[in-house]
């Protein structure tokens, strides 16, 4: 799930540093995501694990992080599909 995570951000966040030097905790936005990437990045994320993000997690916290939307993938996709 982290490297699919990781291409999304990749294609679509606009980060400042290439995503491989980030840490899972480390700040997306503070890395140079913008609010329109973000929204690009969501869109993205919804097609890359076949989900889509109710409206509860449409906050910012949700795409902080990597690990932060892992888990939040991790709760909107069944358990046969987050094995990867």
């Amino acid at each position: 799930m982290e490297d699919e995570i990781r291409r999304v951000l990749t294609e679509h966040a606009r980060l400042a540093v290439d995503v491989n030097q980030l840490g899972n905790d480390d700040d997306l936005f503070e890395a140079g995501m913008t609010s329109h990437a973000n929204v690009n990045v969501m869109l993205a994320l919804e097609e890359a694990f076949d989900v889509e993000f109710p409206e509860a997690t449409l906050r910012r916290s949700t795409f902080e992080t990597i690990a932060a939307i892992s888990a939040t993938l991790s709760q909107l996709t069944p358990a046969a599909d987050v094995a990867g």
